[in-house]
């Protein structure tokens, strides 16, 4: 086993402080609706702008409101951040039903199913956006239609957030899987893609040459079991009060190559996701599964570093990914001067988010990534075109990022890979935990009202 790390990755220091700050989230939940609701009155050009962005995309997000509202803005922002995870979605549904939400808000795309239905979202006036210059056409099609729910939108996405494929250019080249370009040799297959690791790990000293962690992750192990999934042409259904509608025998063979790529020498057997970035970010491996939110404290390492989509290897273009999407918390009484500056605020953020692909998200506004001056940004223009091959969690209410779905599969799966054995098992208990939520009632009623 690989020498544990105490270097922390962002995400994992905000699983952490979700868990342990909680309580004290849901116990200010109706106090912070209500100054919310106090400030808005104060000043009628306000805007309550609630998200769940810290750290590095926190401060990136700062910097564009700060532009959007400067000189000569017709309105002003008041963002509020709060703690990733359930705690922030418990808050924003209690402060929907409580009649005192913010204006906007930051949803994972994924979290739309589990709130549009219950109506704690507010749609979004497609002709209204396209009057600002934001229409369907302007974003790849399974991004768009993420946020819909039979023919309304209610999330516009700011970006794609992929799990993606970092490569070491330089271990890379000298053990010969880089392409004319300096891009990382394309695989086609399990086996193509296996051999290519085992060259690289000839210029790793010993050391792995494939990163992935995923001990107590449940979400970073779902992230890559259904990328290898969907790109099987797949895709999973959870009907409601039905039986989860899974094809078992690919849902086994993607499993099973994640235990072989586990095997001890192509990649550490069993790992944590801090212990696995940090034996790429010290140049000690030469690849490594992660999201695209890594390439900041990647950068930061100083190792080489370039990034590209997970190699398809059963036939489809695939890759797992959600997005930070804008939605409009249910208003009882809709202030309309309100909602039209909401409107203005959204787009100008959308036409701004070149800023936003530096923390490594994929813009979702294609005059953003089709322009000339996102074609130069590197190593963010190498990696954008997973944009048009993402794949959601599957739609229900209990999925999506920050879920108690993603723990469900870590449980099932996880003693799976951490042993190499016993993949059709694995699939059955998942299948049994699936089948478990689906018999679960929706705690947001379809009266929208919400049982925390």
């Amino acid at each position: 086993m690989a020498r544990r790390s105490t270097m922390l990755s962002r995400r994992g220091l905000l699983t952490g402080a979700a868990a342990i700050g909680g309580a004290a989230a849901l116990s200010g939940g109706l106090s912070a609706c209500g100054a919310a609701g106090a400030a808005s009155a104060a000043n009628p050009d306000q805007l309550q702008f609630w998200t769940l962005l810290s750290g590095g995309d926190g401060g990136t997000m700062a910097d564009m409101v700060a532009k959007a509202t400067g000189s000569g803005a017709a309105y002003d922002v008041k963002t509020t951040t709060l703690v990733w995870g359930e705690p922030y979605y418990t808050k924003l549904a209690m402060a929907a039903t409580g009649g005192r939400p913010p204006e906007l808000a930051i949803m994972h795309a994924s979290r739309v199913p589990g709130y549009a239905p219950g109506g704690l979202l507010d749609s979004w006036d497609i002709g209204r956006l396209a009057e600002l210059g934001v229409s369907q056409d302007d974003f790849p099609e399974e991004i768009w239609k993420k946020g819909m729910i039979g023919d309304k939108v209610f999330a516009v996405a700011l970006d794609a957030h992929p799990t993606v494929l970092m490569f070491n250019p330089e271990i890379c080249d000298k053990a010969g899987v880089l392409d004319s370009d300096g891009r990382l040799r394309e695989t086609e297959s399990p086996e193509e893609f296996i051999d290519l690791v085992g060259q690289v790990g000839g210029q790793t000293k010993g050391v792995p040459p494939l990163s992935y962690g995923y001990l107590g992750d449940g979400s970073h192990m779902f992230r890559l079991f259904y990328t290898f999934y969907t790109q099987h042409g797949a895709s999973m259904t959870f009907p409601e009060g039905g039986r989860a509608e899974i094809d078992d025998d690919i849902a086994v063979e993607s499993l099973e190559l994640m235990q072989t790529l586990l095997d001890g020498k192509l990649a550490v057997q069993r790992n944590d996701y801090a212990a696995a970035l940090a034996e790429f970010a010290t140049g000690r491996s030469g690849l490594l599964f992660t999201g695209v939110w890594e390439l900041r404290s990647v950068k930061e390492a100083g190792v080489p570093f370039d990034m590209t989509a997970i190699p398809t290897l059963f036939g489809t273009p695939a890759a797992y990914a959600d997005s930070h999407a804008f939605v409009l918390p249910h208003q009882n009484q809709v202030d309309e001067h309100r909602r039209d500056l909401t409107y203005r605020f959204v787009a100008d953020l959308l036409k701004g988010s070149y800023e936003w692909a530096t923390a490594g998200h994929v813009p979702a506004y294609l005059p953003v990534t089709q322009s000339p001056e996102y074609a130069k940004l590197t190593p963010q223009s190498h990696y954008a075109d997973v944009a048009e091959r993402v794949n959601y969690d599957p739609a229900a209410w209990f999925t999506g990022s920050a879920s108690n779905f993603h723990s469900n599969f870590g449980n099932a799966i996880q003693p799976a890979l951490m042993t190499g054995k016993g993949a059709p098992g694995a699939i059955d208990a998942f299948r049994t935990r699936v089948d478990r939520l689906l018999k679960t009632q929706n705690p947001v009623d379809p009266d929208g009202t919400w049982t925390p």
